[in-house]
């Protein structure tokens, strides 16, 4: 019997600014990046990954707190899925606290980042469906101090992508100061993990609602035409109230519009679809009517 160890990463830097980690990707453009590494280590303990190097990013503190900005919170991407489900946190965007406090174990949270969550663009982060609903902007470092800001739509569409040597360094979420809820269903495939999410958001504002279902496809679904119907049904002027029938028939809206019914056949007739796939779809008609209740309660 032999044993074969795998390729170890060839080379550690540890930048302590922002700036130094982008030098030091785009010298090593083989490198990748680790914050948490839950994501990463995972990877490299099943032999899907073997990096040629690693550029931690745990000792840069400027990504690793808050801010506000032009009535925004701009979150460093070092911040940690434990830190966000912390009181003060769940005050300013009280959706992604709730989604990082069911992030999994405590270990998981205690180690798992914001901007790891992004960058892997798992379909079940919780993160990510309460960064589309409340429609966030990344902004990216790259190379000689350069900054752009993208929609984290983008990036996790694949519509633009990180470039050589860039980083993601903040998160901008507008602050709406508005009823906002994440919920999400669990199944047997580890602790925390989601079968379903769903995050909505009132903006009173603009008397709209935003929602976003998580963990059903590979990218957050934006159920439009649903979130389009409900708004205008709510009487923003008197509690923002809505007839129970509505409640129910957004749930069955936004299930439908992000699980649609198969295909016709040659002949008309529509097959059903498989019982697993409509357990899928009641349950996120289920997450939506709640979560959209719970923001209206």
């Amino acid at each position: 019997m032999t044993t074969h160890a795998p390729q170890a990463a060839q080379s550690v830097t540890l930048p302590t600014t922002l700036n130094e980690a982008v030098a030091a990707l785009t010298a090593m453009p083989a490198a990748v990046p680790v914050a948490g590494g839950t994501d990463l280590m995972a990877a490299v303990n099943s032999g899907q990954l073997r990096p040629a190097a690693l550029v931690g990013l745990g000792r840069i503190s400027e990504i690793r707190g808050w801010q506000y900005q032009d009535g925004n919170a701009l979150l460093g991407a070092g911040l940690t899925h434990a830190r966000m489900g912390r009181p003060d946190f769940a005050a300013l965007i009280p959706a992604l606290a709730a989604a990082a406090r069911s992030a999994g174990p405590p270990h998981i949270r205690n180690a798992g980042t914001l901007g790891g969550n992004i960058a892997t663009a798992a379909p079940t982060g919780d993160a990510l469906p309460v960064l589309a609903a409340l429609e966030a902007t990344l902004v990216i470092a790259g190379p000689g101090g350069s900054r752009r800001e993208i929609p984290v739509s983008h990036l996790l569409a694949g519509v633009e992508m990180l470039r050589g040597g860039e980083l993601i360094a903040f998160v901008r979420v507008p602050l709406l100061h508005a009823p906002q809820v994440f919920l999400k269903a669990t199944g047997r495939t580890g602790p925390g993990r989601s079968v379903a999410s769903v995050a909505l958001v009132l903006d009173p504002a603009r008397r709209g609602v935003r929602c976003a279902v998580g963990a059903i496809a590979p990218m957050p679904l934006r159920p439009l035409e649903a979130e389009q119907w409900v708004a205008r049904l709510i009487d923003w002027d008197n509690d923002r109230a809505l007839v129970p029938e509505a409640l129910h028939a957004f749930g069955e809206y936004v299930a439908a519009a992000c699980i649609p019914d198969a295909a016709p056949e040659p002949d008309g007739s529509v097959p059903p679809l498989p019982p697993a796939v409509l357990h899928l779809r009641r349950t996120v008609a289920a997450l939506a009517r709640r979560a959209l209740g719970r923001a209206l309660s």
